[in-house]
């Protein structure tokens, strides 16, 4: 290939990426920064904790200690990273850890991420169900199934100042400034951060398109989308949430979708495995150098999802038979 014709073709990669890039990034962050803010003042004002002792017997029933509550609802409102700072803070076994990790995995970044699904084409209420259910029940079943010991202990220092929230329901005002000035500092640097990621995975993405290895990548891929039960296609779009997550991961599916490479029946397929089970090399590792095993990081939310494709492939199939005895 002349040298000419491979800079056109990043040159085109380049300014195809921008559109879609900015536009998956201005998306996610109408849904980020409200939240973001919301969880400020909701932890600032301690409206977080009683959240958490609210959930404490559900704790419990999952064999799980009261406080680790808030690291769960830390990964629901925000990521892998704040409930890794809760956990932090705490004295768990390494059973009670593996139990936590895979109830994160499967509810973190909670807002974001059904926002996603429902714009690739899935009911917002079917995934909100199918995460929280899939979170429980995953608990529920690690409670009963792991050995008493399992994985090394992580042993915190539990203090009232360092768990999210853990004060009388009342704002400070006098702190307030000092802390919305780390929030916006922190919130511009994610803006920066957040479109560089999706700028680059679109390039990327764009770049395959260019010197057609997407088409290869698809071919190759077809045979795991078929033991999973998604559409042979879907195969990129497999490998990028299992390398970035979800959220980052939403730049290609979005487009996919609002260019017709996917239909939104497909894409609503997908989101049921990837909502499930995303993001298997960074949050996996980040978990496993905690003390969980690697086996129950990356297998059970991995199951889940392929169940959660083959059931709904199943509900369809039913509902379609159901159609056409009605209609012969």
């Amino acid at each position: 290939m002349e040298k000419q014709t491979f800079i056109s073709h990043i040159a085109t990669a380049g300014r195809n990426a921008l559109k879609p890039a900015f536009t998956t990034a201005r998306f996610l962050l109408c849904i980020m920064i409200p939240v973001s803010f919301a969880v400020l003042l909701l932890e600032y004002s301690g409206i977080l904790h009683y959240i958490g002792e609210f959930l404490k017997p559900l704790m419990y029933y999952l064999g799980l200690p009261g406080e680790a509550a808030l690291a769960l609802i830390s990964s629901i409102f925000i990521n892998i990273y704040s409930a890794l700072a809760v956990i932090g803070t705490l004295d768990l076994t390494g059973r009670e850890l593996t139990v936590l990790a895979s109830m994160c995995f499967l509810a973190h970044n909670f807002f974001v991420e059904c926002a996603v699904m429902k714009k690739t084409g899935s009911s917002l209420t079917k995934m909100v169900f199918l995460r929280l259910f899939s979170a429980v029940l995953a608990g529920w079943v690690l409670n009963r199934i792991l050995p008493a010991e399992l994985g090394r202990p992580v042993h915190g220092n539990l203090t009232a100042a360092a768990l999210v929230g853990s004060h009388p329901i009342g704002l400070d005002l006098g702190g307030l400034p000092m802390v919305l000035k780390v929030w916006l500092i922190e919130t511009l640097f994610n803006i920066l951060r957040i479109f560089i990621i999706i700028l680059g995975i679109m390039f990327i993405q764009k770049l395959l398109d260019e010197f057609g290895i997407m088409r290869l990548l698809g071919r190759v891929m077809a045979p795991l989308m078929n033991v999973f039960g998604l559409p042979e296609h879907t195969g990129y779009l497999w490998m990028v949430v299992n390398l970035t997550g979800l959220a980052y991961g939403s730049a290609i599916l979005i487009e996919e979708v609002d260019t017709g490479a996917v239909s939104k029946t497909d894409a609503d397929l997908f989101n049921h495995y990837a909502g499930l089970s995303h993001s298997h090399l960074e949050d996996t590792l980040l978990f496993v150098s905690t003390g969980v095993p690697l086996f129950w990081a990356a297998v059970p939310r991995l199951v889940l999802g392929i169940l959660a494709v083959w059931i709904e492939r199943l509900r369809r199939y039913l509902v379609m038979r159901s159609y056409r005895v009605r209609v012969e």
